[in-house]
């Protein structure tokens, strides 16, 4: 009930890149994290969300990548829609090469605690990582399925069975995959990601900061005990009554926080700004794209 799928009503609670040269010294980042090099770049949902109900933006991955290489961003990550598609390869290599912004990865949500679906789930992902393999994409952010009840340990066992599987494949594709969770995942005290950390140690996390504090968890409290386990990270904003703001910045998430929490840590992986729009937005989306690049700048050094 909740997914990137769908536009809720928030509740109270809250790699062919490019490294940034030319970065302001801001005054909430210390000069330990400052330094770090952590590529930032975009995630295309708000784009696949004029697509509803497969979500898929073909048409408009010219505008994509431009929105993104304009606003400064280092890469373009997908959703697995896109690749599915005949031609994805050819289409999404000519997109790279003509904006010089590499494809990065995708996110990938399918029903995996469901052991009759692991065969259908398999071939799947094997096509999509083909894919993505193809287009110099290295990242996979697996989403596991939002069973709509507290998943059983049967069910459990069957989600971690096929991860093991998958991280097979990816092995194979030269791709990194990693956990990334939306809020069924953190609800009920982390029940559905800490069942799965437990079957799949191996397994690296991807959190969506945002969907953290929309499940109720602290994402600085996170960061603390799972950063070690951390390859990649969503980064969104909302408003004071859990409303999502046009950019990153315009609202109340602890970014200064986390970007303390992530020196503490000494954190080397990859990030993503992943805009989502509760209403028609005001500014063109290009320009709510650049807006947060340069507050992520600002606050975390990136």
């Amino acid at each position: 009930m909740n997914s990137r799928r769908q536009f809720i009503k928030a509740s109270g609670t809250l790699s062919a890149s490019v490294l940034l040269n030319n970065v302001t010294n801001p005054e909430s980042a210390n000069l330990e994290f400052f330094s770090s090099k952590v590529p930032l770049y975009g995630h295309l949902w708000v784009y696949a969300s004029r697509y509803p109900p497969n979500w898929d933006c073909t048409p408009i991955l010219d505008e994509v990548f431009s929105d993104l290489k304009y606003a400064g961003l280092q890469g373009v990550e997908l959703m697995e829609i896109i690749l599915r598609n005949e031609g994805s390869v050819t289409r999404l290599k000519e997109l790279v090469q003509k904006h010089s912004l590499p494809v990065v990865g995708t996110s990938y949500n399918a029903d995996m605690w469901v052991k009759s679906k692991h065969s259908e789930i398999l071939e799947d992902i094997e096509l999509v990582l083909e894919r993505l393999h193809g287009v110099g994409g290295t990242m996979l952010g697996i989403t596991v399925g939002d069973a709509k009840h507290k998943k059983t340990e049967e069910e459990l066992d069957a989600q971690g069975e096929i991860l093991k599987k998958i991280i097979v494949v990816c092995k194979k594709n030269s791709v990194q995959a990693n956990l990334h969770n939306h809020t069924f995942e953190v609800v009920d005290n982390l029940h559905d990601l800490k069942g799965t950390i437990a079957r799949v140690p191996e397994l690296p996390l991807g959190p969506d900061l945002n969907w953290l504090v929309r499940g109720g968890v602290d994402p600085v409290q996170f960061i603390k005990t799972y950063g070690h386990k951390m390859v990649f990270m969503h980064i969104r904003d909302q408003d004071a009554s859990g409303k999502w703001t046009e950019a990153v910045g315009e609202g109340v998430m602890d970014f200064p926080a986390i970007a303390k929490a992530l020196t503490n840590i000494h954190y080397k992986g990859k990030a993503a700004i992943e805009l989502a729009f509760d209403k028609p937005a005001i500014n063109p989306v290009r320009e709510d794209w650049k807006k947060s690049r340069q507050y992520v700048k600002g606050v975390f050094g990136w």
